[in-house]
């Protein structure tokens, strides 16, 4: 008894030791985050934009699979293109230099942060560009600029847009996989399931990819070729011939101004502020001007006050709680939820971008969204994707925005089954048997379906598709029943065909849908507070972390095959064990870096 009795004092002892200990770590870090978080900025400043950081559609932090970096900042795209916004009625800002050769942010969201750079270079402010090499989407962004410059041995990565799928039937059927895919009875697009269906793409999938890639790349082209003065033809022609293998070519062919080294920038950056040879330029990271700004919103964001809610639906749609990466629909219902019920909040705008997910979890938040509009206007801000689940949500609101490129539609169900039973068997030796009071009581991935699951499976995805359909001809006033039904067949759309079609209401960003909003019940637009939800828990400690900037790079990426393959593991294949059996989900992914 005498060493139980020691052991436990010796153990309550530690424990206030090791609680004290962290806790003056934490107070130190703490005092030497606030100690520096002032930044001042001096005149004739230049902020230089590297893009080093993560951008999502709001501000959290997210863990990595890095030890010596765990954490990560990802800052919101509104935030950054508020803070440009300020940079740019700041007089001791003179100008922003571009300087990164990947921007690994969705399409929809480049455009917002382009118009946003325009929009500081029109307010008699400069913007130039220079990196040692860019890829197709950082020249895109950068086209903006006044001038480009590249370094003598670079290169501009421009050839044009491609989309690769990855398929697994050959394997599957060595494996001794059986697959079974059930979509809608004309839901030919939906091309979610191809991969455990074909070797290759079907001719529908091939069109609207091929259609998709098109307006895309046309969007493109025709924002550079007004930046660039060069004709689409000519650009076409430079993609198509590669004239741009090399530097020498990018400066022949326009796409850039000049060929220069780093250290030759700094003389044309001190022409531009009228600065001497011998004078320093003060510049400042864009990132901690960034940072500053979002300090100065943390006291607003604590008032928990405003009159207008953003509730951001991001990521695959689940059942049940958010998870990291995904919304989950008790999640978004809450939050949509104490919007509606917060007397001073008078409209809710939903930023969407999500690929889908679970047909069920998407009419609970449809639902949700629905007994809001009895109350308050909501309207619908969509993202660089809004598809299937992501356009199910958002069908009902009484007005919806997009970009340019932002893809949508994909209006459509599908589920399914695989059964492991002949793989396990034969290549692993495990077999099943198993009791069942009812003849289709089991309905496992280890025993085949017979017919009539298969037809009554059928039915159920009809049913969604019919339900899908029916309440997208509900939200937009103007289009029937059979009118969706033929622009849906789980196809996508870009942002400009979907307005076309009638599936959203106007192309624009997430600040026009708030002032839309704003106009709808009567706010100046100068008089908007914003209030955002759902909240986010415990970030600001894991901020605190991640702003000891570990030594190490974030890495993100896992080896590219297994990648794909865990990404329709995850998204199409693990769902059936939850009985998650219907998914309107976005069938493929297009990435430009």
């Amino acid at each position: 008894w005498r060493a139980f009795w020691a052991s436990i004092l010796a153990y309550i002892v530690l424990s206030i030791i090791a609680i004290v200990f962290i806790n003056v770590i934490i107070f130190s870090i703490s005092s030497s985050f606030l100690i520096n978080k002032e930044l001042k900025i001096k005149e004739n400043t230049v902020l230089e934009m590297n893009l080093n950081f993560k951008i999502g559609e709001r501000k959290g932090v997210e863990t990595t699979n890095n030890f010596n970096n765990p954490f990560v900042i990802s800052y919101g795209i509104q935030d950054i293109k508020n803070t440009i916004e300020k940079a740019s009625e700041d007089d001791n800002i003179k100008g922003i230099l571009l300087n990164f050769n990947s921007a690994n942010i969705g399409m929809s969201n480049m455009d917002d942060l382009r118009s946003s750079i325009a929009k500081f270079k029109s307010k008699n402010k400069f913007v130039i560009a220079y990196s040692e090499s860019y890829s197709l989407g950082a020249y895109y962004l950068t086209s903006v600029a006044d001038e480009i410059f590249l370094y003598p041995e670079g290169v501009v990565d421009f050839r044009g847009l491609s989309s690769e799928i990855m398929f697994f039937k050959n394997a599957l059927d060595d494996l001794g996989v059986d697959v079974k895919v059930v979509r809608g009875s004309n839901n030919i697009y939906k091309s979610a399931v191809e991969p455990f269906m074909y070797d290759k793409m079907s001719p529908d999938n091939r069109e609207q990819i091929t259609k998709l890639l098109n307006d895309i790349w046309r969007n493109i082209i025709h924002k550079i070729k007004d930046e660039r003065d060069i004709s689409l033809e000519k650009l076409n022609e430079i993609a198509d011939s590669l004239y741009c293998y090399n530097a020498a070519g990018c400066l022949n062919y326009k796409l850039i101004d000049n060929l220069i080294y780093r250290d030759q920038l700094d003389s044309i950056m001190k022409s531009k502020i009228t600065l001497e040879e011998n004078d320093d330029i003060n510049m400042v990271s864009f990132k901690k001007y960034l940072k500053k700004s979002q300090r100065k919103n943390t006291i607003k964001e604590i008032t928990k006050k405003g009159n207008i809610a953003i509730v951001y639906a991001v990521g695959e749609i689940i059942s049940g709680e958010s998870q990291e990466g995904k919304m989950g629909s008790e999640t978004i219902v809450k939050a949509i939820n104490k919007a509606k019920n917060d007397s001073l909040i008078k409209a809710v705008v939903l930023r969407v971008n999500s690929p889908g997910g679970s047909a069920l979890a998407s009419d609970v938040i449809w639902r949700a969204l629905e007994l809001t509009k009895k109350e308050k206007p909501v309207v619908v801000s969509m993202g660089d994707l809004a598809a299937s689940g992501g356009y199910y949500i958002s069908c009902g609101a009484d007005r919806i925005f997009a970009g340019s490129n932002t893809i949508t539609g994909s209006i459509g169900v599908f589920g399914v089954i695989p059964n492991l039973e002949n793989m396990l068997n034969e290549k692993v030796g495990i077999t099943f048997d198993r009791v069942e009071t009812n003849e289709h009581a089991s309905f496992s991935v280890f025993s085949p379906l017979d017919k009539k699951e298969m037809d009554i499976i059928q039915k159920g995805v009809d049913e969604i598709y019919t339900t899908f359909i029916t309440k997208v001809a509900q939200g937009r006033d103007g289009l029937k029943k059979n009118d969706v039904n033929e622009i849906a067949r789980g196809r996508v759309w870009s942002g400009k065909e979907a307005l076309d079609l009638e599936l959203i209401d106007e192309i624009g960003d997430m600040n026009s849908a708030i002032n839309y909003a704003a106009n709808k019940v009567g706010i100046e637009t100068d008089k908007v507070e914003i209030l955002e939800y759902p909240e986010r828990k415990n970030d600001e400690f894991m901020e605190l972390l991640s702003e000891l900037e570990f030594n190490g790079k974030v890495d993100h990426e896992l080896n590219e095959l297994i990648a794909d393959f865990h990404k329709y593991y995850k998204t199409i294949i693990k769902p059936t064990y939850n009985r998650e059996r219907y998914l309107t989900l976005f069938p493929f992914e297009i990435k430009i870096y």
